[in-house]
C-alpha cells in the first residue's frame, strides 16, 4: 500500500491497476535510464525531457493489459502519440527485448536455474487479426479454421520465452518450428533438448539434430479427447494463457508483426516482473525431473 501511495504521489493521478509499483520499476529503471542518457549524449533530444519514463511504460500497460487501441489512452497518461513513439523506439533499438531478457534471466535465477537454459518447448499460435492488419501480412490457418496470424514460440521449461516469432497465419507449424530451432540455437547456444507435438514434421527434429538440439515429438495418449496437460510440454499451454490474460494479444490488432511481437514482450515483461516482486499468485507449479532423467531447465 505505501508504494502505491507514492506512485499517487509522484502522478498526481488516481492508480490504475496496471501501474508498477516501486518494486517493479526498479527492476527495470536502470535500463532506462542508460537509454535516456544516451539519447541525450548522441544529442538525439532537442529539449529536456518533458515525460517520466516509468508513466510512458504505465501506458504500454494500460493498453497491454486492457486491450484499449491507443487513441483511447486516458487523459491522465501522457499523449497516446508520444507514448507510441516510445513504444516503437524501444522496439527499433531492442531496448524492449533487453528488459525482457533481463527480467527472464532474474526470474531464472529465483527459481534456482542458471540463467541460461538447456531445454525447450515449441509450440505455435493462431489468432484472428483486425481489419487494419493488412492482407500481405496474414493468412489462413486451414487446420484451425482462422485467418490471422501465427505465434511460434520456443519456451524454457518454467514457461519463460526464448524465442518469438510472428508469421502469417497461413505459414505451417513446421515450416516455422524450423525457424524457431534455427534461432534457439543461435541466441540459447546451451539448449541441447527441446519438446514440441506430434504436428511437427521430421524436417524440424532433422534441423535440431544439425544444431545439436535433441528434438522430441510428445503425442497424446491414444483415444485421449479434450485437453490434457502433456509431460514437458505442459509448461507452453501455460505460457499462451498468460498471453491471453491481455487482452491486446487475445486478437492481434497491431499492423505490422514486429510491433505484434513486442506487444507479447510487453505482456512478459509484465509477468516476469510481477513474479520477480511476488506481486501476482502462481497457480500451476512446476514439476521436479522424474527419478534417473538429467535435469534439463
Amino acid at each position: 500500500m505505501y508504494d502505491l501511495l507514492k506512485i499517487a504521489v509522484m502522478t498526481s493521478r488516481r492508480l490504475y491497476r496496471t501501474d508498477l509499483s516501486d518494486a517493479r520499476w526498479a527492476l527495470i529503471e536502470p535500463i532506462m535510464v542508460a537509454w535516456r542518457a544516451a539519447r541525450a549524449e548522441a544529442g538525439l533530444g532537442l529539449s529536456a525531457p518533458v515525460h517520466d519514463l516509468r508513466e510512458i511504460v504505465n501506458a504500454i500497460l494500460y493498453v497491454n493489459r486492457t486491450g484499449i487501441a491507443w487513441e483511447y489512452l486516458p487523459h491522465d497518461f501522457p499523449p497516446y502519440k508520444t507514448v507510441y513513439d516510445y513504444y516503437a523506439k524501444w522496439e527499433a533499438g531492442g531496448t524492449t527485448e533487453q528488459i525482457h531478457d533481463l527480467l527472464r534471466g532474474k526470474v531464472r535465477e529465483a527459481a534456482g536455474r542458471s540463467e541460461q537454459p538447456s531445454a525447450a518447448i515449441l509450440d505455435a499460435q493462431s489468432v484472428k487479426t483486425s481489419a487494419n492488419v493488412p492482407e500481405s501480412s496474414q493468412g489462413i490457418d486451414a487446420g484451425k479454421l482462422i485467418k490471422g496470424r501465427k505465434r511460434h514460440i520456443a519456451t524454457d521449461t518454467l514457461g519463460l520465452l526464448l524465442v518469438l516469432m510472428v508469421t502469417a497465419a497461413s505459414v505451417q507449424d513446421t515450416t516455422g518450428g524450423r525457424d524457431v530451432v534455427r534461432e534457439l540455437a543461435g541466441r540459447h547456444p546451451a539448449v541441447v533438448k527441446a519438446w514440441a507435438d506430434s504436428g511437427y514434421k521430421r524436417s524440424v527434429i532433422e534441423t535440431g539434430a544439425v544444431h545439436g538440439i535433441d528434438v522430441q515429438a510428445v503425442s497424446k495418449e491414444p483415444g485421449q479427447k479434450g485437453f490434457v496437460p502433456l509431460p514437458k510440454r505442459w509448461a507452453v499451454e501455460r505460457t499462451f494463457g498468460w498471453f491471453m490474460l491481455h487482452r491486446r494479444l487475445a486478437r492481434d490488432y497491431e499492423t505490422l508483426p514486429e510491433r505484434s511481437r513486442t506487444m507479447i514482450h510487453w505482456a512478459m515483461i509484465d509477468n516476469m516482473s510481477k513474479r520477480l516482486t511476488g506481486e501476482s499468485t502462481q497457480t500451476w507449479r512446476d514439476n521436479p525431473a522424474e527419478p534417473g532423467e538429467p535435469s534439463l531447465t
